[in-house]
Parts: C-alpha cells; structure tokens; sequence
C-alpha cells in the first residue's frame, strides 16, 4: 500500500544552538527538539532516566484507600486473591503484586481466568470459590473496571474489593462498587501521567505499601517485570514508563528469577537487553500462555525455585508460541479472504465459526495494517461471536463501539484495541454501524498510512558511528519509536534478493561508489505494484542498525519504505 511520506521540518538555527548547550551531534540535538526534549532539563532527564523521575504513589485517586484496606488485611492476616488479566500486562502485574505481598507476610492465592471458558474480566463463579476457600480481600491487576455485576455481587456478600486496572471507566456508569479503585485514567485522578500499563498500576500499589511497612528499597526490584508488561502492552514509552522499562531493562540480563531466566534462554536472549528482546522475543511467549492455553502457567514460572522445573515451563511457553504462529496464520489467511471484498469500506469487520479465539486479536492487526482500516475479527461459536479489534491512527475504537452500545453483550477497550462480545444476529448491523461512524469521522488522507519521516540524511552520514550515537534514545517502542531517515540518490545494485519468500535484501550504492546493505522484512508484500530494476535511482526511508555475526558489526539499512527518485543531484 502507497504511504505518504510526512519529513519532519527543523529550524537549523535552534538545533545548532541546543547542540552546542548539551554537547552532542545535531542530529541528536534535532531529534531531541522534535521529541520535545528542547531544554537542557528535559533532555537530560529522557537521556538519563532515573528512579526518582517516578512520581508519587499517592497521587493515585484511591491509592490510599487501596493501602489502608490491605494494611488491615495484613494485620488481620487475611487472604488476599490477586486476580489478574490473561495476558502479559495481567500476568505480570499479578507476579509483581503477589510477590510484594509475599514479601510483607500476606497469605495470597491468585486467578487468572481461563481465556476461552471464562472470558475477559471478573466472573461471579471464581469469586464464589474464592469467597469458600477463606479469601476475605480481591485485588484486580489490568482489569475490573467496567464488571460491574462481579463486584455488585462481592460488595452485597461481604468480599471485598480494590481494582487497579488502566482501561478506560465507563462513560456512563462510571467506576463499579469497590473498597479502591486504582487508576490513572478514572474520572477526577490527578495522576500526572495517564500512561501507565496495568502492570504500572499493579508497581505503584506495591511501591506505595512497601514505603508504608519500611522496605522501599526493595521496589527498584520489580521494575524488570513491570517493564516487560509495559512494553508488552504496547504502552508509551514516554514519561513514567521510559525509567520504568529503561531501568528494568538495566537489571533483566541480570535477573535472579530462576523462572525469567529460563524464559530469556528459551528466547534466546543474551545480555544486550532492549525493548525489543521484550517485545519480540520474551512478551509473545508469555502471551502464547493465555491465547493458547491457561494463563497461570506464567506466574508458575516466575514463581518457579527449581531450575529444571522452570525450564520445564518455560519450554511449555516456547511450544505454544509456535502453536500460536501456525494457528494465526491459518485464521489470518482466512480472515483476509473474508475482507477482500470489505477493503472500500471505511471499517472492517469479518467473523468466521470456530475461529481461535486466541489470535483473533492479531489477526485483526494484520489486516489493519494490510488494508489500512479499523478492524474487528469475530470468532463465532454457539451464536455469539466473541471479537477482537485493531484501530489506526486517528481514530478512536472505543468511541466508536461507545456509539453503538445496544449492539453488544459486552465490550471494553481503549483507543487503539478493544474486545467485546455480541449475538450473531447483530454482526450485520455493527459493520454498518461502525462503517458509517468511521465515515463521519475519518478523512481521505487518514485512510492513507502515513510514514512520519524525523530527518534526510544525506549517505555520507552512514556509518555504524550513527548506530552508536541513536542507541541513547532507547527504549524505542510506542511513543518513541526508532528514528526513521530518508537518503536521496541511492541506486539498486541488483535485483532484490528474497529470503524466506517474503523478505527482501538490497545491495545499494551511492554516485560515490560506496555500498550499503539494506534489508526489507514482508518486502515480497509490501514491495507489490512496484518494479525494483538493478540500476533505479531510489530514496530509501528506513532505521539504521548493526548487523552483528561472529562477533562482526556491519551497518544494515532497514527499510520502512522506498519510491523513485527523479531528482539529477544527491
């Protein structure tokens, strides 16, 4: 699909000015500027993260409720369920919390509910057996925000209940009945940053008690799991969760979770911990647990103490990964044949029998992403069709869902993701609905992908020095993404060499002579209705990184995207 290339404009006076107040490169000084680091406070505070750029506990609308009710609980000796979402932000959140309260000397249980016969959210039935097994106090991590029957039914029969979640309240309804509701983004909290994932919120209730019973120190600790659910999550990694995943990222190679460091084995990661290890490597096994199986088998690992167990567990988390690629692909592939005649529609939704319920979710972020729509992907089973949905830039999923309530059973989300539940007998009427609100809402230009570009560069700026200079803006992820350049009077050497049957390798050269090797991932795909002839002049948009093998460092030119260059100079 065609995208229109957006260059980031700089004003060379203001960068040369900046670059010679912190002392580094104007490349680094523009980029700064245009991430909005233009004082010598700011930029030193994104260049060096620290604990102490965290705010306060506190600030958290409820989190002194939330504290008060769990110190009495500790006092009382209580029970304390955590209950935690299925995936890696819920999952993490729940080790994270269930550990700190370990620490305190509480007695705790978890749940995590079983993705395919318990669904999304709090369910009466768990909070029954719960409530029978002696359980006194519930804690929610990345859910319980809108189950509003679930905690109706634990306020009216004396269990009580503290959510912390980050998923957005119900407009109407607002928050459900609760001892503490913990969330930035309720209604009337002054937290400064609304960004937190919901292993964030699950990190600043253990700060906060920790502080209260005198072990603060040991907080730092747990910010190599809440890293791994905030990136996981795809969560801004700006603000507060920049020192989060900056510093997690710091202490993970180095972790003495047996659990985490059989996980990082099987993923095969080694002491160059970034984001991306995270995000690609670490999180999608993690993941496979409540897409593919039961959820728990996550907090069994982190709370492992026996290597050979945990390499046990782990290798079961590795197998269904690779069980979740091969299923997502089959549902992608027919996810895609039920939307090509959808494609000039301004919302796509597709539903199909029996579809896995566990990759819906990424299905629908391939076709979004193919066709450059919003997308909800329905799996439907017993007359009801449980869906997943993917946004684009630009437009709001859970307003659009909010605009349509009488169609579903159920439905929560945010912006960029959302799930719901809805009878069979309504998906026509949803994709008209939702067609004809992206209609009203979405521009021309908003259905085009847009390609935001931070700088043109020009080839003799290419070098592994330039790697080196753009690895103090890590982590890179949502908010801060990689650096993407544009370098004019590039020529294909050759004809792209395919790998895999989908990727693409160039040999380029500039009118100097010098020779650059750039790789294209889904370049088969993404490089269809062009014609890539040896000898075309280019310009070539892409990340620069370092190819390492055996120990060797070469510059490798990833492309984000390329078109003709019909200019006659560099």
């Amino acid at each position: 699909m065609t995208k229109r290339w957006t260059i980031r404009k700089h004003d060379y006076e203001k960068v040369r000015a900046f670059k010679d107040l912190i002392n580094v490169s104007p490349l680094i000084a523009a980029l700064l500027i245009s991430r909005g680091h233009d004082t010598k406070q700011s930029a030193h505070k994104f260049l060096n993260p620290q604990f102490s750029d965290l705010h306060e506990p506190f600030l958290l609308m409820g989190m002194k409720e939330a504290v008060q009710r769990i110190l009495k609980a500790l006092e009382n000796k209580e029970k304390i369920l955590i209950w935690g979402d299925y995936d890696v932000d819920g999952t993490t959140g729940t080790v994270l919390l269930r550990k700190t309260l370990q620490i305190l000397g509480a007695e705790t249980g978890f749940h995590v509910p079983n993705r395919f016969t318990e669904g999304y959210g709090i369910n009466i039935p768990a909070l029954e057996k719960a409530q029978a097994k002696g359980f006194s106090l519930a804690i929610s991590v990345d859910c319980g925000i809108r189950s509003f029957e679930p905690l109706e039914w634990a306020r009216d029969n004396g269990l009580d209940f503290i959510v912390t979640d980050h998923h957005l309240s119900d407009e109407i309804r607002g928050n459900p009945p609760a001892v503490a509701v913990v969330n930035p983004n309720q209604p009337g909290c002054p937290y400064p940053d609304k960004n937190l994932a919901g292993v964030g919120v699950a990190f600043k209730l253990a700060h906060a008690l920790l502080r209260e019973k005198g072990k603060e120190h040991l907080a730092n600790s747990f910010l190599k799991i809440a890293a791994i659910g905030t990136v996981a999550d795809v969560m801004q990694l700006t603000g507060e969760n920049r020192a989060i995943v900056s510093l997690g990222l710091k202490d993970l190679s180095t972790t003495k979770n047996i659990g985490l460091k059989a996980l990082m084995e099987v993923a095969e990661c080694r002491s160059d911990m970034t984001s991306y290890h995270i995000g690609f490597r670490i999180a999608p096994r993690i993941n496979a647990a409540g897409r593919m199986d039961v959820a728990r088998h996550v907090v069994e690992l982190f709370e492992c103490e026996d290597f050979n167990e945990a390499r046990k567990l782990a290798g079961i988390l590795d197998s269904r990964n690779r069980e979740r690629q091969q299923v997502q692909q089959q549902i992608t592939e027919l996810a895609l044949f039920e939307a090509k005649d959808l494609g000039s529609q301004n919302f796509v939704v597709v539903a199909g029998e029996n579809w896995h319920r566990g990759v819906i979710g990424l299905a629908a972020s391939k076709i979004a992403e193919k066709l450059y729509r919003p997308t909800i992907v329905l799996s439907i089973e017993n007359g009801f069709a449980h869906g997943s949905a993917r946004s684009i830039a630009n437009y709001h999923l859970l307003n659009a869902l909010e605009s349509c309530p009488e169609l579903f059973e159920q439905f929560g989300g945010h912006a960029a993701a959302a799930g719901m539940k809805i009878k069979v007998e309504n998906i026509g009427s949803l994709r008209e609905s939702l067609n004809r609100h992206a209609g009203d809402v979405l521009l021309d230009d908003d259905l085009i992908p847009e390609l935001k570009i931070d700088a043109v560069i020009t080839p003799q700026t290419l070098n592994l020095k330039l790697v080196e200079e753009l690895r103090c803006f890590e982590p890179f992820g949502a908010g801060n993404p990689k650096p993407i350049f544009v370098t004019r009077g590039l020529f294909l050497r050759d004809s792209p060499f395919v790998m895999k049957q989908k990727h693409l390798k160039m040999r380029l050269y500039d009118e100097t002579g010098r020779q650059f090797e750039a790789v294209w991932w889904d370049g088969v795909e993404k490089s269809k209705e062009r014609t890539l002839h040896p000898e075309s002049r280019i310009e070539l948009a892409y990340t620069p990184e370092a190819n390492i093998w055996q120990g060797n460092s070469r510059l490798q030119l990833v492309v984000e995207d390329l078109r003709a260059d019909n200019q006659t100079g560099a």
